[in-house]
């Protein structure tokens, strides 16, 4: 019971010291208005236009939300030594880090669903599959949120932080099939698309909206929650490395 208690008062520290901040929030609700607004506006009235944009929308609002402000935040803490003092608390180092994710898990899954509402004005909803937009959303916004974590554990400086996350972010914006299909890439470039974890999560939300999925859900969620699990090892074995050892 201490361990959760721990964990929620991590967590709604975050909350209120980051996440619930006016510019956050303003940004939280501006990003992803303004890329739907974008997109909407350029692919005309036409519906199918509109939906068949609208899983890059998600994914996008999902990723920049999560990765860059987890990465800014977690190196911001670094560079004025509070995060080491976390890592003093007697609490596991796995839990920890699932307190300071969390927040962001939940940036992510407020941001994706900024774009599905505004979707709800312009195209017939009806025939989406919403378990699996609600799943993929998830581990969307987990996997990007790792990613982040991943970033900001292997930076020491916040705009270090910030260009290695664009290292990652503008790939997976032309590599991962939102908005065109991974075969129109050129042959040479589509082994690196499978290597990103997007591409599966992009997969799932172009099924659940308009049923175009090039691989079977299974597999997509599967091979999507693997590169969550990755990820965060990853951050932990860099965590244990640089600062316990």
């Amino acid at each position: 019971m201490k361990l959760w208690i721990a964990f929620w008062n991590i967590l709604a520290k975050d909350f209120r010291t980051y996440y619930l901040k006016p510019p956050n929030i303003s940004w939280g609700l501006i990003f992803p208005l303004a890329w739907t607004g974008m997109f909407f506006i350029k692919s005309g009235s036409g519906l199918d236009s509109i939906s068949s944009i609208l899983p890059g929308v998600i994914a996008l609002s999902i990723l920049f939300g999560t990765t860059s402000l987890l990465a800014v935040t977690v190196t911001f803490e670094k560079k004025n030594r509070s995060f080491e003092r976390l890592l003093l608390a007697p609490i596991p180092l796995e839990l920890l880090m699932l307190a300071k994710t969390g927040g962001a898990v939940l940036f992510g899954i407020a941001n994706a669903f900024v774009p599905v509402i505004m979707g709800m004005f312009f195209m017939d909803m009806g025939n989406v599959i919403w378990w699996q937009l609600a799943v993929t959303v998830v581990l969307i916004s987990i996997s990007s949120t790792f990613l982040g974590l991943f970033v900001a554990v292997s930076v020491s400086e916040v705009f270090e932080a910030q260009t290695f996350s664009n290292f990652f972010h503008f790939p997976m914006v032309f590599l991962c099939g939102l908005f065109f299909p991974i075969a129109a890439l050129p042959f040479f470039l589509r082994p690196l698309a499978y290597l990103l974890p997007l591409t599966y999560g992009a997969d799932l939300l172009h099924g659940a909206i308009n049923h175009t999925a090039q691989r079977p859900v299974v597999l997509n969620l599967l091979v999507l929650a693997g590169f969550c699990i990755v990820l965060f090892l990853c951050s932990m074995r860099n965590i244990k490395k640089k600062w316990i050892n």
